[in-house]
């Protein structure tokens, strides 16, 4: 793997108006950063609403960021005009968290993943045969190319809209929620595509995702997010093993253990409260109302995200750090095994 960043993303903020003209601004997303190499998955976990699904459409330009910037294969894109921004967009695409909702329902499925390539210059012919081969590779009839999306199950479905993301022949690949939405047996198929897809084409994956045990499966790297911000970034090993940012370790407490008995000896940490509102966030580290440990500079000053050790690959946003292993284990998260053969209605 390469250790020339594919992507760079360098202070991203997020702002959207508050409802009413007196109503304050939201900032969803505030000043995020990381790196995606060749052919790397980098997962993106955190809480609902913290942030990730709009950091992922940033970095495909559906949203435009506030402030900060977006680098892809060495060049800013975060300002490019639509014009300029087409070529690249057939390196970057996106699936979609809900399989069904994402797809035109008035439109066959040979349409939906021929569209990429039609607006990109294919003829109709060509368009199609590439279709045919698509459905193939992700596991699917070639024949059911004229059905429509409702004719399919959830996990089909989910497989054409990879599909469609694949068309172009992308690099990086922002899969948002991509799973969730799916039976946890159909949960498996995909994320055994995916991976199968990866090694197959190379493709670097950014894969935002509230399910660790799914992340610890798919991912090389983990970032957390809380309330906009990245609180902890490294290795997933390292995350899940030696979880250092309290906010990283009561999400690693919360993951089911395969074993009932390790499950009822675990430590389970159990969060005060429930996240701030990214409209009003707290002063100082925005965690600390919920931290247990938080101290008086925690109220007072925001900490940086840096490394905890030297020579460490991980970086953590906290004043106190911990270190020793999760709480009852919690890096051993569920194994999603299964096959990755077509699945049926």
């Amino acid at each position: 793997m390469s250790t020339t960043p594919l992507l760079s993303v360098r202070d991203l903020t997020m702002t959207f108006p508050g409802r009413g003209p007196r109503a304050a601004r939201v900032r969803a997303v505030d000043g995020v950063s990381f790196d995606i190499a060749p052919g790397e998955t980098l997962g993106l976990v955190g809480e609902s609403g913290c942030g990730k699904s709009t950091t992922g459409r940033m970095i495909v330009r559906l949203l435009e960021p506030t402030s900060g910037s977006v680098t892809y294969d060495g060049r800013d894109i975060t300002r490019l005009p639509q014009r300029a921004l087409k070529p690249l967009r057939r390196e970057l695409q996106m699936v979609f968290q809900d399989p069904h909702s994402s797809l035109n329902p008035r439109r066959t499925v040979a349409r939906i993943i021929s569209d990429p390539l039609l607006v990109h210059g294919s003829s109709a012919a060509e368009a199609r045969r590439r279709a045919a081969e698509l459905m193939e590779l992700v596991g699917l009839i070639p024949e059911h190319l004229d059905r429509h999306p409702h004719e399919f199950s959830g996990g089909q479905a989910q497989r054409i809209g990879i599909a469609r993301a694949l068309a172009t022949g992308p690099r990086l690949v922002v899969a948002d929620e991509p799973v969730s939405a799916l039976d946890v047996s159909v949960q498996a198929q995909i994320v055994n595509l995916m991976e199968r897809l990866q090694a197959e084409l190379g493709l670097a994956y950014l894969f935002v995702a509230h399910d660790l045990s799914v992340v610890k499966r798919v991912c090389d790297r983990v970032a957390v997010m809380y309330l906009g911000r990245i609180v902890e970034i490294g290795p997933k090993d390292r995350v899940y093993g030696d979880p250092a940012h309290p906010y990283t370790r009561a999400l690693l407490s919360a993951v089911p253990l395969p074993d009932p008995a390790a499950e009822r000896a675990r430590e389970r940490i159990v969060l005060a409260g429930d996240p701030p509102s990214p409209a009003a966030p707290p002063p100082g580290c925005t965690f600390h109302p919920r931290c247990p440990k938080a101290r008086d500079v925690c109220r007072k000053e925001p900490p940086p995200l840096r490394i905890t050790a030297a020579g460490e690959a991980r970086e953590v946003a906290c004043h106190f750090p911990e270190t020793g292993p999760a709480p009852g284990d919690g890096a051993r998260g569920q194994d999603a095994s299964g096959g990755s053969g077509r699945d049926t209605p």
